[in-house]
């Protein structure tokens, strides 16, 4: 069955564009919840324009004292300052992701030509706190590999290709699935875990929750934005029908 974990970001967005503590994010994770989420996921950046430092802190409490079998999901660059940030939050999983300088959202995943020395060292020190690693990677074979020799218990595919070629036509998107296909295919043979997300939305998951595989998909923006027009309740329900498929 595919988990759901959904991305709040854009609850501290709002709120930073304000100021104040309204829309509050815990609040809305608490919703989620409600609404029947497993997952929650965050992705504080050094600059802070969304996720804060307080917010991982106080949602990691929030779930902790009210919800501890939701799975809390930290996603960042691995900085000392975001590793320090995951250990003392104690997630049930950090995934490691790449920064670009100026980037409004992540635009791919890791290199293979990346020097392994820092992000092993990274995965070894989560793993010593009992936290699940996932490592976000295009679809393609280097790194799927690389991962695995890092030492990651999972991958995270960088799915806005795949959406991307969904929303030009259901023929671009099912050859683009097809190349996620064997990417899954071929990190599980290695022994990962496969999770998903970037840009996955109501209309190319009912193509994508076919996957493989698939064991949680990472969603934000476009359930936020359906939050808008329909409330957040109704959004993370229509979102577990539609990577259900039920």
């Amino acid at each position: 069955m595919i988990s759901l974990s959904v991305n709040v970001n854009k609850v501290a967005t709002l709120r930073n564009a304000r100021g104040g503590n309204v829309p509050n994010v815990c609040e809305a994770v608490a919703a989620c919840v409600k609404a029947g989420a497993p997952g929650i996921t965050v992705h504080p950046r050094a600059d802070e324009r969304h996720i804060t430092r307080r917010d991982v802190m106080q949602v990691a409490a929030h779930l902790r004292e009210t919800a501890p079998e939701v799975e809390f999901n930290i996603e960042g660059d691995p900085t000392a300052d975001f590793v320090a940030l995951v250990v003392a939050a104690r997630p049930q999983q950090c995934t490691l992701v790449p920064v670009v300088p100026g980037e409004v959202t992540s635009q791919a995943g890791w290199s293979a030509s990346t020097s392994p020395e820092r992000l092993v060292a990274v995965i070894a020190r989560l793993h010593a706190e009992g936290i699940r690693v996932s490592v976000f990677v295009d679809p393609e074979e280097a790194p799927i590999r690389w991962a695995k020799r890092l030492g990651a218990d999972r991958v995270e595919l960088y799915t806005e290709p795949f959406a991307q070629a969904f929303a030009l036509a259901r023929e671009d998107g099912q050859a683009s699935f097809e190349t996620y296909a064997a990417a899954s295919t071929l990190a599980h043979t290695l022994g990962l875990g496969v999770n998903a997300g970037h840009d996955l939305d109501l209309a190319n998951l009912v193509l994508f929750r076919t996957l493989p595989h698939l064991d949680e998909v990472s969603i934000g923006h476009a359930l936020i934005a359906h939050a808008l027009y329909v409330g957040l309740d109704r959004a993370v329900r229509d979102y577990l029908t539609a990577v259900s498929g039920r």
